[in-house]
């Protein structure tokens, strides 16, 4: 299995469940890498969500997308990144009607994304669920040069925009979908400690 138990942190970090079936007009999926095992869960507990989702499927090198088509969704479009799929996913939410379900799944990044999209366009919370799978890298932006790094899987780590040494904080910005990395040898240069994996 890809899930992971995130240890307690402060508020603002989020927090995720277990997508549950819901009744609903229509079923709005978005899903990367090993989120698709979590959508596959759903169809068990749900098969007659199938009909009416609409599914967004990023791979990220993943082998899952014939056994989501063999779901039998009302549509599924397998992107080759986020920045692909966004026109589809921004589309899919000003089409969609009041009674939607939306469903996220997949790694952080992605969920806070979409999350942050929908709610923009004006979805309220409480229609949105999201189940973590799959790889625990951060979307991370550095509160100096405002640069986001995707997929940062170590503490601290060289900023990608200005080449800072970050420390990564649990500090979570809903509104930029992306967690805070701060200089972590800003007073003493140079003195950086070495790299570990999150969670580690």
């Amino acid at each position: 299995m890809s899930k992971f138990q995130f240890p307690k942190s402060i508020l603002s970090r989020p927090v995720y469940g277990t997508l549950q079936a819901r009744v609903g007009k229509a079923h709005l999926m978005v899903a990367d890498a090993e989120g698709a095992e979590a959508l596959l869960d759903l169809a068990q507990t749900g098969p007659e969500l199938m009909p009416k989702a609409h599914i967004i499927y990023i791979p990220k090198g993943t082998d899952f997308a014939a056994r989501l088509e063999a779901l039998a969704p009302a549509q599924l479009y397998i992107a080759p990144s986020f920045a692909a799929a966004t026109p589809r996913l921004q589309k899919a939410l000003a089409d969609a009607h009041m009674g939607v379900q939306i469903y996220l799944a997949g790694t952080e990044g992605l969920i806070g994304q979409v999350m942050q999209a929908a709610i923009t366009a004006g979805y309220p919370a409480s229609a949105i669920q999201s189940e973590h799978r799959g790889s625990i890298a951060r979307r991370v932006q550095c509160v100096h040069c405002k640069g986001i790094t995707e997929d940062v899987a170590t503490d601290p780590f060289v900023c990608s925009h200005c080449g800072l040494n970050l420390f990564v904080r649990d500090h979570y910005s809903r509104r930029i979908a992306a967690f805070q990395g701060v200089c972590i040898d800003a007073e003493d240069p140079g003195q950086v400690p070495p790299a570990k994996e999150l969670y580690t």
